[in-house]
């Protein structure tokens, strides 16, 4: 159902009647009748309107008989009436009855066709996901471990090798071997073979011996991805079989047999570029100077990784102390919120984007445990925003690009279109904000300061060779 913004100086003088009704947890049906007064005024004063300012052949503006006006621009006029009615009865009805509707509405099919007459009211239902109303545990005070991190000279040289592989060339291969990429157009179809998702220029990896045979196409884990691609050629078809994610954004293919096919247009294997010649491509001297700068990369991100680890424990406390109902089942619009969650925090953290896509691909594959966990915490961590006022500033939107531009070696315009065309923004400003209610959280916390290596032993966080990035893998260049 499309629905227009108003204004309060807009807005058509009414109060709809509304009938709320609880079709499943965090899931309400709404029934909204607009009287028949409102649409009578609404359709008079847009007639009026148009009077004044529509040119009818053989009149003088604003001469033209109200009848005439009402036979030519009719059809018109009620569609606008109706949209801003309902606009205005929708936004009302959310309003009085202090719904905290998360995304768009849906339903409203009955306005489809429905020619408005000033002698009777309009009446439709939808349907809108709310947060869950729960309890807040007391925030302050929160028991909070800081782990120290510094930089290792190991994973200086592993971010050294990383750049190597970044900065690498692409050299085109007859066949497929064991951690070559592959590039062509894949197709993930259903049990009824009905396309599910497209995609031209998609990029696959063999993969590597150490890899265990597993590995990611078009977002789904192939446990046995190895033996089902084996060593294609470019114009080679492949075909995979597999099972849809338990939580993948596509209902109607979750825990489904899927097949995915891919048509292999070229084969690519990256070369690592020499350290002197990378040195000379970033502008360094020598060898030393690129060791420090990456050196001063590494502290940021070490950085980064210890706010990480200290919010992680955060959302453990407040997963631990609240209770509210979810629904059994993840809608698509909630696996897709879950999904953009994790990718938005990989990104943040400097996890280059083979990785990234591969540990969605493992999350879409998760229990539904896990994903029921990361909602739950999407909407403790909206309520404690909004209890707490927090907003997010084109400012800090553009800084957090900016971080990511630079984990990732490219300019920030870039990766902001790339964001906005993915429409993955709006996911950005929404981790932006939900690390604004933990910080709020932190900084009336209980923090001691520990050092890194005891607490990941202790605590089994196992996550270092996630923050520095992978060496072997790297974002197909083109």
């Amino acid at each position: 159902m499309a629905t227009k913004t108003t204004t309060p100086e807009t807005e058509t003088a009414f109060e709809p009647k509304v009938k709320i009704e609880n079709i499943g947890p965090c899931r309400k049906k709404v029934t909204i009748e607009v009287p028949a007064d409102a649409v009578r005024a609404e359709l008079s004063g847009s007639f009026d309107a148009l009077s004044t300012q529509v040119s009818v052949p053989g009149f003088r503006p604003g001469k033209a008989p109200r009848k005439l006006v009402e036979r030519m621009f009719g059809k018109a006029a009620r569609d606008e009436a109706k949209k801003k009615l309902v606009a205005d009865a929708y936004k009302k009805a959310i309003e009085s009855n202090k719904l905290s509707v998360l995304g768009e509405p849906e339903g409203g099919d009955e306005l489809e066709g429905l020619v408005i007459d000033p002698a009777k009211p309009i009446s439709f239902t939808i349907e809108v996901e709310v947060s869950p109303e729960f309890e807040l545990p007391s925030i302050d005070g929160v028991p909070v471990k800081k782990p120290k991190y510094e930089p290792t000279e190991a994973m200086i040289d592993e971010e050294i090798e990383r750049l190597q592989v970044h900065e690498g060339d692409l050299e085109s291969r007859e066949k497929a071997e064991p951690g070559d990429y592959c590039t062509g157009l894949g197709v993930i179809a259903d049990k009824k073979g009905e396309t599910v998702l497209e995609i031209d220029g998609a990029v696959i990896q063999v993969p590597a011996k150490d890899d265990d045979g597993r590995g990611a196409i078009m977002g789904v884990m192939v446990d046995d991805f190895a033996k089902q691609v084996g060593a294609p050629k470019p114009g080679d078809t492949l075909t995979i079989k597999a099972t849809g994610p338990e939580n993948h954004e596509t209902l109607a293919i979750r825990g489904e047999p899927i097949t995915i096919t891919f048509e292999v247009q070229r084969v690519d294997r990256i070369i690592p570029i020499e350290v002197d010649a990378l040195c000379e491509r970033l502008g360094m001297p020598d060898a030393q100077r690129l060791r420090e700068a990456v050196t001063l990369r590494l502290n940021h991100r070490v950085m980064v990784r210890q706010q990480s680890v200290m919010r992680r424990q955060i959302a453990d406390y407040l997963l631990e102390n609240v209770e509210l109902e979810l629904p059994e089942k993840l809608t698509e619009r909630q696996a897709e919120r879950n999904l953009a969650r994790r990718r938005m925090d990989l990104m943040h953290r400097g996890v280059n984007t083979v990785k990234i896509e591969e540990q969605v691909a493992e999350m879409r594959a998760a229990s539904s445990e896990v994903a029921q966990r990361e909602l739950k915490l999407f909407f403790i961590l909206d309520r404690i925003a909004r209890e707490k006022g927090v907003q997010v500033t084109e400012g800090e939107v553009g800084s957090r690009i900016t971080q990511i531009a630079q984990e990732r070696g490219e300019r920030p315009e870039k990766v902001r279109d790339a964001l906005v065309s993915s429409g993955q923004a709006n996911f950005l400003v929404q981790q932006i904000r939900e690390h604004k209610a933990m910080d709020a959280i932190l900084a009336k916390a209980a923090i001691e300061e520990v050092d890194g290596e005891t607490f990941d032993e202790q605590d089994g966080v196992a996550d270092a060779k996630t923050a520095k990035g992978d060496a072997k893998s790297k974002k197909k260049k083109k």
